[in-house]
């Protein structure tokens, strides 16, 4: 395994390598790409440089629908960490202007100025609309082995269409499957029964009125938690509640000044700031175990593992518990998924939160990603499972091994990099005249967006509530 930014690390891998040889059944066949984001688009520009025949399929209708959810956040790293290698190729090639690269972009920014440019190089080649709901082998259930490799991925779509592929590349992302709400990892007693916010609401736009003077409580340690927080304390005569299971909230106030991304630091700094003024009403130690409709309001109650309770009414929740991935969708393909996380066997010592931050995942690629149904990977956020440290930049490296392997380049494909600097990538100064002009810079939970670089030091297990780089 390469070299990790904490050293030389050496792990066994079994490895599930894909035939480089097109079987018979599959010739003229294309590679199916799942989810139209940064990943999915990064991994369309690879197949077009390397000119393999592919289709990418994006359940919403637009190009990159999850991050036109939160397009009002802007993220922690600038323009020049969110750009792929080849994607950037591909528009410079067409007369694309790339943005400011020391600029942090919104997610409108992200999809207005570089995803949907991208996705209009590829034509029809993408299809909006195109929600995959299985898929599997023609002919063969997840039980049959023999012939198998030889026969083309069946995929289903919401409308009943179905198509063949020679490869998948999965990179349909975790956003439209948080976590629950309630403690433990099983929803809370009542929790079906109350209206629950997603992460990232527009609190300060769209969302405004249904905030604005209502007690709302926020649930989860991650940086969607944080940036809600914020954004509901600029609303005046509003009351905000922050419940978390740590004992305390170090780990999301983070390194504050220190923090390699200055950003992200006066992100925990400014939270700190309301906690301590009792701006923010915080409460620790908060295990959501019940939720009770009392009229107009919601009582939740939490019962900690030694079963003390204790309770808050409010009139909105907002939870923002991250993200898991939904492997649903291929459940007739012989997946080899490590049963803490949901990645791959290979992949989990990699990217366990508990003995990782962002920065300390060394750099991998078709080998790690691969399962024993040849020909099918999991990329992005997705591949990561449960692990809260995926970063963009891992990504697209991701999807550059997975495609040279798809084209038989096995050299290029185990030639795997990623740079992870270990000071800054932005300047303190450029943050903070940016917030002057359009505000704190804010970042998104569930690994969706981040800049390659290291966190400060990992200590106790990771809460859920969001990517620890934004």
């Amino acid at each position: 395994m390469s070299d990790s930014c904490c050293g030389t690390t050496t792990f066994e891998i079994e490895q599930f390598t894909t035939p480089q040889q097109t079987a018979p059944g599959m010739a003229g066949l294309p590679v199916v790409v799942i989810g139209a984001g940064p990943v999915g688009l990064a991994a369309a520009a690879q197949l077009t440089e390397r000119g393999i025949d592919f289709l990418l399929l994006e359940a919403g209708e637009q190009v990159a629908a999850s991050i036109a959810q939160w397009g009002h956040v802007r993220v922690f790293s600038p323009w020049k960490y969110d750009i792929d290698a080849t994607a950037r190729r591909l528009l410079e090639a067409d007369g694309w202007t790339a943005p400011d690269p020391e600029w942090l972009p919104t997610g409108a920014e992200l999809i207005n100025d570089y995803l949907a440019p991208l996705a209009k190089l590829f034509g029809d080649r993408v299809r909006l609309g195109a929600k995959v709901t299985a898929i599997s082998r023609l002919g063969y259930d997840r039980v049959r082995t023999t012939g198998r490799e030889q026969a083309p991925f069946l995929i289903r779509l919401a409308d009943g269409t179905e198509l063949r592929a020679r490869a998948i590349v999965d990179a349909s992302g975790t956003y439209t499957s948080p976590n629950v709400l309630g403690a433990s990892g099983l929803p809370a007693h009542g929790e079906g029964e109350v209206s629950v916010d997603h992460a990232l609401p527009d609190v300060l736009g769209a969302d405004r009125d249904r905030y604005q003077g209502r007690h709302t409580l926020v649930v989860g340690a991650g940086h969607s938690a944080a940036t809600t927080l914020l954004a509901l304390a600029e609303l005046p005569g509003t009351p905000i509640t922050w419940a978390i299971r740590a004992g305390d909230a170090t780990r999301t106030y983070g390194g504050g000044d220190a923090d390699a991304l200055p950003a992200r630091g006066a992100l925990g700094t400014r939270l700190r700031a309301h906690v301590e003024s009792g701006r923010i009403t915080l409460l620790t130690g908060f295990f959501t175990h019940r939720v009770n409709a009392t009229g107009q309001d919601i009582q939740v109650i939490s019962r900690d593992p030694s079963g003390h309770e204790q309770s808050v009414t409010v009139e909105r929740i907002v939870s923002a518990t991250g993200y898991r991935p939904a492997h649903s969708i291929a459940a007739e393909l012989r997946l080899d998924l490590d049963p803490v996380l949901g990645s791959t066997r290979a992949l989990a010592p990699l990217i366990d939160p508990n003995q990782h931050s962002c920065g300390t995942v060394p750099p991998h690629g078709v080998d790690e990603l691969a399962h024993p149904e040849p020909g099918y990977y999991a990329v992005g956020v997705k591949s990561y499972g449960r692990a809260p440290t995926f970063l963009m930049a891992t990504g697209y490296e991701q999807v550059r091994s997975v495609v040279a392997a798809l084209a038989g380049d096995w050299q290029a494909a185990r030639d795997v990099r990623l740079d992870l600097p270990e000071t800054g990538v932005c300047s303190s100064n450029l943050v903070q005249a940016q917030e002057q002009r359009v505000g704190l810079a804010t970042g998104i939970s569930g690994g969706l967006l981040a800049a390659p670089l290291p966190l400060t030091t990992v200590g106790a297990p990771a809460e859920s509530g969001g990517s620890c780089c934004g």
